[in-house]
């Protein structure tokens, strides 16, 4: 007959109840652990080591191994001190002599050396007067989560490992590097998971804290609807997200570049313009001197110029964007130096920010460096170039632990980088705060 493999799985409260009430029943182990699916041995294992005593608290002939004597017979006076009592102190009712006798040592039951271990199936543990060993499965199963917690608390690092890891992780947190920008170049050094990295810095254990990780940020709830505008939208005419859905479902494979703009402060005319590119998370950036129609139509030909019209038209064939007044000018836009089309232009819904998420997501790395509320004035081209290569060149945990420099050299053209003249910088170099541009 083939014997049946048993359950891998660690003991539940239910197996640790069918265990109880086998003891109680004088099953063998072996019956047990037929009804559990488990071996006997670990049946024997679980009784022994979860059983608890329980101590004989009642007065009387309490067996016991005091030089090699039976209680019944011992006659040692005097052990609380009290030198004018003659009773021996086993009669005596003022103390428990089993409590202060040092000489004192209970019988322990035979039976308690062999299996099943326990007193539960003996027939006389009413009446006995020995401690007693029981296995209740709720006091089983109480330790045994009790050792689950415990097992895991503490840091399961040396000093050493400690402040190895601190020295590689504190420098480029404090940086403005991500958890997984780090991760990406130096895993195999810091050898731990980033979810217990996380705990690690959780519990204080290193000099980075949870306000330095920029994913700790909560955001605030609006505090009020945005209304709508009745501004004249007749250029977003069959150039709508739902036309832009129709439009990839045909083409899948085009190229999508998401639009936006980064305004500063209130009182700063300049603003950036970004051009992400969906599939490889590279965003381009260009400081505008103002917010209108003319500076986007400027950057458009400045691109056709520097990239020629057939790679222009292969990189920014179909373009999504916000439905802001500097991007109103759709046919403009769409319209080469040759007069030729060069691109096509969808819009976002209003309100519907999440349509272009990717470029939404690129921001947040402009406003690790360029605070909202900060003016751009005092800002160059030169900046905003160095602002996007630190930023192209952070690792994500969406790019496969890649920066979206390092996939667009695969998929992009290579003539792109040289127009824009951005070069890479190295993952320990890579910098995301304000001291960039400072």
């Amino acid at each position: 007959m083939t014997k049946k493999k048993g359950d891998q799985r660690h003991l539940t409260l239910s197996d640790r109840i069918t265990i109880e009430k086998g003891l109680n029943n004088r099953c063998s182990f072996a019956e047990i652990a037929r009804q559990i699916n488990k071996d006997p041995t670990t049946v024997s294992k679980e009784v022994r080591k979860r059983a608890k005593v329980k101590e004989f608290n009642g007065y009387g002939t309490i067996p016991c191994q005091a030089n090699t004597d039976i209680h019944s017979r011992c006659v040692i006076k005097h052990i609380c001190g009290n030198q004018n009592c003659d009773l021996p102190c086993r009669i005596c009712r003022t103390y428990r002599c089993s409590d202060i006798c040092k000489e004192y040592k209970p019988q322990q039951c035979a039976q308690l050396e062999k299996a099943p271990y326990v007193c539960n199936g003996c027939g006389k543990k009413l009446n006995c007067r020995m401690d007693k060993k029981v296995y209740s499965s709720k006091y089983a199963d109480d330790c045994y989560r009790e050792l689950l917690i415990s097992s895991r608390e503490g840091i399961n690092q040396t000093p050493e490992s400690i402040q190895r890891i601190n020295d590689i992780l504190t420098p480029l947190v404090k940086k403005g590097q991500s958890i997984a920008h780090i991760y990406a170049t130096h895993a195999d050094e810091l050898k731990c998971s980033r979810r217990t990295m996380y705990t690690y810095i959780d519990s204080g254990v290193f000099n980075v804290r949870n306000i330095d990780l920029r994913r700790k940020i909560k955001y605030k709830k609006r505090k009020k609807a945005t209304d709508t505008s009745a501004k004249d939208r007749s250029y977003r005419k069959d150039h709508n997200y739902g036309d832009f859905q129709k439009r990839i479902e045909k083409e899948p494979h085009s190229e999508v570049v998401e639009m936006d703009c980064v305004e500063g402060s209130k009182t700063s005319r300049k603003v950036l313009l970004t051009m992400t590119f969906r599939r490889t998370n590279l965003m381009l950036m260009f400081l505008l001197s103002s917010q209108t129609k003319d500076e986007v139509l400027r950057v458009f030909n400045q691109l056709e110029s520097g990239l020629g019209i057939e790679l222009f038209r292969q990189l920014f064939g179909i373009i999504l964007t916000d439905g802001g007044p500097e991007f109103a000018g759709r046919e403009a836009l769409e319209t080469a130096l040759d007069k030729s089309r060069r691109t096509t232009i969808y819009y976002c819904d209003p309100y519907a920010f999440w349509q272009k998420g990717c470029c939404e997501k690129n921001h947040e790395y402009i406003r690790y460096v360029l605070k909202k509320g900060r003016p751009f004035d005092d800002l160059e081209q030169a900046d905003v170039d160095l602002l996007a290569n630190h930023i192209n060149s952070t690792k994500r945990d969406s790019l496969n632990g890649h920066s979206p420099f390092e996939l667009s050299r695969l998929l992009l053209d290579e003539k792109l980088f040289t127009v824009m003249q951005y070069k890479a910088i190295a993952p320990d170099e890579v910098k995301l705060t304000p001291e960039l541009l400072k």
